[in-house]
């Protein structure tokens, strides 16, 4: 092979594992740096840190390389996805599932390299629900919570990986996860619902139905409420709460971008999600700069 050949095919794995694509990768890793300041108190670990942004960036690229096998045969049925490389013919299945294979192995040895046994158990389920969550759409009626299940692994993950354990206060931000997964996934699933109807996908845009818009706001309420009983219940400050101030203004002008339920402002508003992240997580690593408490 050449190198103008090995050229393109190494573009044809980008965009298999979307890493142009990096919204995904911050809609992983957003929920992952909450939990690693939240069970740090501010003050990850260094080593800490690096892994679980790599493995953020490593597992996204996995889980987009499955879902694409696993959704070879409907993509090209979808104006939006019948040009990617594996359902296009450009990369077979056997390559798709060797380089899946190659990055949940490299992400396993990160995991390794930590050297704690309840964070390599735990990767266990996270690699499981991260190759299972594609084929869900087969028969789950709001599979975007599997998905936020799946995208927010990484918070018991961080609790363990800093604390030794797993506290309640993790699955509560993991059960926020999911609510907020199902409010952004749904907005994604808007654009692709006339599709999805004809291809017999199942989605929570068709299954919220003409509620689709209202289903959006209430998850996105109750990823406000539970994130901010954590935070509560952290004793955080006003920076936290500042944080979720912006969170909340941001999914209001989602509002007036899904309500009249037209593909680009859907889809504008689910990319817009990254900034929700990110305002949560600014407001929690400045309460902790603010106070100076550490472990």
């Amino acid at each position: 092979m050449n190198w103008t050949a090995l050229k393109e095919k190494l573009d044809l794995y980008e965009k298999l594992m979307r890493l142009d694509k990096p919204i995904g990768i911050m809609l992983l890793l957003w929920p992952t740096l909450w939990a690693l300041w939240l069970s740090a108190l501010g003050r990850p670990d260094f080593m800490v840190l690096w892994v679980f942004v790599l493995g953020t960036v490593l597992m996204r690229s996995a889980g987009c390389v499955i879902n694409d096998f696993a959704d070879r045969d409907f993509d090209k049925h979808v104006e939006r996805t019948k040009e990617r490389p594996l359902t296009a013919g450009k990369v077979s299945t056997r390559e798709a599932l060797w380089l899946f294979s190659g990055l949940c192995v490299a992400s396993f040895v990160l995991v390794l390299l930590l050297g704690k046994p309840l964070v390599i158990w735990l990767s266990v389920p996270a690699l499981f629900l991260a190759a299972s969550y594609p084929f869900t759409k087969r028969f789950l009626a709001i599979p975007q919570a599997y998905l936020g299940i799946a995208f927010g692994f990484g918070i018991p993950m961080a609790y363990a990986a800093h604390q030794g354990g797993v506290p309640a206060e993790a699955w509560w931000l993991l059960l926020a996860n999911v609510f907020w997964a199902v409010a952004y996934d749904t907005e994604y699933a808007m654009v692709d619902r006339d599709d999805d109807l004809k291809i017999g996908i199942k989605t929570s845009a068709i299954t919220f139905g003409r509620y689709d818009v209202a289903a959006v706001m209430a998850c996105y309420a109750v990823t406000l409420g539970v994130i901010g009983w954590v935070g509560y219940s952290l004793h955080l400050g006003w920076a936290f709460h500042a944080g979720l101030a912006v969170a909340a203004g941001i999914m209001g002008v989602h509002y007036t971008w899904i309500r009249g339920r037209e593909r680009m402002p859907c889809f504008k508003a689910f990319l817009h999600n990254n900034w929700v992240g990110a305002a949560i997580f600014a407001g929690i690593a400045l309460d902790f700069l603010i106070s100076g408490r550490s472990l």
